[in-house]
């Protein structure tokens, strides 16, 4: 009775995950790539549950017939062998015809999977332990910026990510809007993806990276047009300049005291690149890879003491007074 329990328990239990949905859920397909995805899926889950019933179906049948033991249990049975040989010719083909009616459809699907089409907006996605660099690449100049974990792009239009690695394998994952697709150490992958509705869909490294891989997130936001265009143009702006006394110490702060060595902040001598360029940092949703809502009290934790958040990152804990803490938190939380 136990057994049969946990096993209902089980089934249940898988039922209720499939018909998960929501920002980060292959079934809530919000791209042409993601309702391929969806599509194939489905038909292979439907496929392998034919199977599964024939295959249990045939194991009742031969529990319940079972035959009286003969006399001479060796001797041929004629009638036994050829209908025996039947439903093993029977069965080979039904399984070569299964597995070749899949591959089809699968192959079939890369057309759109693994479409490269001519791209409104083309993404460099560089993977770091553990955040992802984004830098939009544009044949203007004043059209590239840099930013960190979090991607904007336009609805229903073509937008390539070209995929890197900094140190160890990553995986681009956006269930909602794509498939899988590793960074690996010195070669340059793609993926592309066309959203059709507005809206913020999660991401996450797919491919374990290091201790905290699962702290190693990001977003992608589909915004119209309009609205991207807008966003855009604000973000190749340079930093604003501090005008109270407490930004433009806490400015001198941020450089004196060595974060200008890894971050960047365009339009000021700050130009590190071994950490997230925070040039517009107060504009983005979250801070550590999707570690953390971006607030006062989450930035000022982090910029304490970030090994207590995310141990193992390459930031180190500042040996900061409160006086000194609060005027660099205010100089970034200027950085709209």
């Amino acid at each position: 009775m136990v057994v049969w329990l946990r096993s209902c328990l089980a089934v249940a239990a898988t039922c209720l995950l499939t018909s998960c949905s929501g920002r980060q859920s292959a079934f809530n397909a919000q791209a042409a790539q993601s309702e391929e995805i969806k599509r194939i899926l489905l038909i292979f889950i439907a496929v392998s549950t034919v199977v599964w019933a024939a295959v249990m179906l045939a194991l009742l049948l031969g529990l319940i017939q079972r035959k009286r033991p003969r006399d001479q249990p060796l001797d041929p049975h004629d009638v036994f062998e050829r209908r025996a040989g039947s439903a093993i010719l029977v069965a080979g083909i039904a399984t070569t015809i299964t597995v070749l009616a899949l591959s089809v459809v699968s192959y079939g699907a890369q057309r759109t999977v693994f479409a490269n089409d001519p791209a409104a907006v083309t993404v460099k996605v560089i993977g770091h332990q553990w955040w992802w660099e984004v830098q939009y690449q544009a044949d203007s100049p004043h059209l590239s910026f840099t930013t960190a974990n979090e991607i904007r792009v336009p609805v229903g239009q073509p937008v390539t990510a070209e995929l890197e690695s900094a140190d160890v394998i990553h995986s681009f994952w956006v269930p909602s809007l794509t498939g899988k697709m590793d960074l690996v150490t010195g070669q340059q992958n793609t993926v592309q993806f066309t959203a059709k509705s507005p809206g913020v869909y999660r991401g996450q490294c797919a491919e374990f990276c290091g201790a905290q891989h699962a702290h190693m997130a990001f977003t992608v936001t589909a915004l119209p047009p309009d609205e991207y265009r807008r966003w855009r143009d604000h973000q190749n702006q340079s930093a604003p300049s501090p005008s109270d006394p407490l930004s433009i110490r806490g400015e001198q702060l941020f450089r004196g005291r060595g974060c200008g060595l890894c971050h960047t902040i365009r339009g000021t001598l700050a130009g590190g690149q071994l950490g997230p360029d925070l040039t517009h940092i107060a504009s983005r949703e979250t801070i550590a890879a999707g570690t953390l809502p971006r607030n006062s009290g989450n930035l000022a934790a982090w910029i304490a003491d970030p090994q207590h958040i995310k141990p193992g990152n390459l930031m180190p804990k500042m040996s900061l007074r409160s006086d000194e803490l609060i005027a660099i938190l205010h100089y970034l939380e200027q950085l709209q």
